[in-house]
């Protein structure tokens, strides 16, 4: 029971650490966009986990974990049911590592994610309804049931499909989406001239930069707690990858963007950082630290590469959502085939060899992953979500429309969507 114990409280601090993630993203978000509209990013960001903790009660978890299904998707019932004893009290035996009520807490705070990468992608220049249903859609019913396929026992996980902690199951998913909505919506007015885009400066990038110190800080549980145990081993290993990652990721995203653009850019040295979280996501936990720190450095160079591909697109992504999370999710999912093992393991979590002997640790259970099953869960997750973001985007296109008008966008979203100001200007009273 003492060890159930910790590792439940691990379990709660790390959900901790995810929810903290939020308030990353949104400093992110504000930070590398325009004081006009503050505001309305900052009310994107609550409603999209404020309702999708609502919706991931309702539906979302047991589309997710709906136990036996068909493997493409299943529903086990509205709302939380929790395993009882027969006395009554909260079944302890649900899982060795947490309680069921951890458990739901724990995965809702990685459904409002996948929308959270999409508001970024769509700032500045997005109606605040439309954006609104789409998140209610995206991360009620289409995150979860794409999760199904892996976390839920689904026919990818049968397949031998390998993701940790969501480099595709979150990452990518909400990257796909928001390639879909950077090309549905257009650029922003004034980012492209004469055919090519230019740069329109965020308004904070202290803000900015405090939210990707946010973000890593928040990964510590992301990655961490998707252990889902508090195994000494297991977690240090997993933290020790995260962060090497992170910090090669930084550093060659800052080497690559002074050697093609002469300067040394702080937003991409930052979005480097955040490149190398992502990468690492899928295998965090079956990579040793060079491979971690070869992870992070190929994602910190490809952030800089898919940027500069992307604006010749001339598609405007203002937070360089799709650069992060959607070429470096494919690349870390990608990269456990190459470089990843998975650890053997019994019904009692014993690590087991080759022979099905009991070892000590996770590396002496060091199972090869393979490239394939990981390639089938991109493609699959791609069809998914770019089919499904795309219907229902477009159809709030052509009937109420995405996109805010030229003098709302020129004057700002706070205004003419919320009647208010972020940032009132106070005067001081000289009298």
């Amino acid at each position: 029971m003492e060890l159930f114990t910790t590792n439940n409280v691990w379990m709660m601090i790390c959900t901790a650490l995810v929810f903290f993630m939020h308030l990353g993203f949104a400093f992110l978000e504000i930070g590398l966009t325009r004081q006009k509209n503050t505001l309305n990013i900052l009310f994107k960001n609550i409603f999209i986990i404020t309702v999708g903790l609502l919706l991931y009660y309702l539906v979302g978890f047991n589309l997710m974990y709906p136990g036996e299904f068909n493997g493409f998707i299943g529903f086990s019932g509205f709302g939380l049911d929790a395993p009882l004893t027969d006395s009554g009290t909260l079944d302890l035996t649900y899982n060795e590592g947490y309680t069921y009520w951890t458990d739901f807490l724990f995965q809702g705070m990685f459904a409002a994610t996948a929308a959270t990468i999409v508001s970024g992608a769509v700032a500045e220049r997005i109606k605040i309804g439309p954006f609104m249903v789409f998140a209610v859609l995206y991360v009620g019913l289409i995150y979860p049931i794409a999760g199904s396929w892996k976390w839920g026992g689904g026919f990818l996980d049968k397949l031998g499909f390998y993701d940790f902690a969501g480099s595709t199951l979150v990452h990518s998913v909400g990257g796909w989406a928001a390639l879909v909505a950077v090309c549905l919506l257009g650029a922003r007015i004034g980012k492209l001239k004469e055919g090519k885009l230019q740069a329109i400066p965020g308004h904070n990038i202290p803000i900015a930069t405090a939210g990707v110190l946010i973000l890593w800080l928040g990964w510590f549980g992301f990655n961490g707690g998707s252990v889902l145990s508090a195994d000494p081993e297991a977690t240090s290993l997993t933290l020790v990858t995260t962060c090497l990652a992170a910090a090669a990721g930084g550093v060659f995203s800052a080497i690559t963007s002074t050697i093609m653009f002469k300067n040394l850019d702080l937003t991409m040295f930052l979005n480097g950082i955040l490149g190398g979280l992502v990468g690492i996501t899928a295998g965090a936990d079956v990579m040793s630290p060079t491979d971690a720190i070869i992870i992070g450095a190929v994602s910190g160079t490809i952030i800089v590469l898919a940027v500069s591909f992307i604006d010749k697109l001339k598609l405007d992504d203002p937070v360089g959502a799709i650069a992060v999370h959607l070429v470096c999710g494919i690349w870390g999912t990608l990269a456990v085939g190459i470089f990843g093992f998975k650890p053997l393991t019994n019904e009692a979590g014993d690590f087991l060899n080759a022979n099905g002997n009991v070892v000590a640790s996770a590396l002496d259970a060091a199972n090869e992953l393979s490239f394939l099953p990981q390639l089938y869960g991109v493609l699959a997750y791609a069809a998914i979500c770019l089919t499904s973001s795309f219907l229902i985007i477009f159809t709030l296109k052509k009937t109420v429309g995405i996109r805010v008008s030229e003098l709302e966008e020129l004057e700002g979203l706070d205004a003419h969507e919320h009647g208010m100001n972020a940032y009132p200007d106070f005067r001081l009273n000289e009298h």
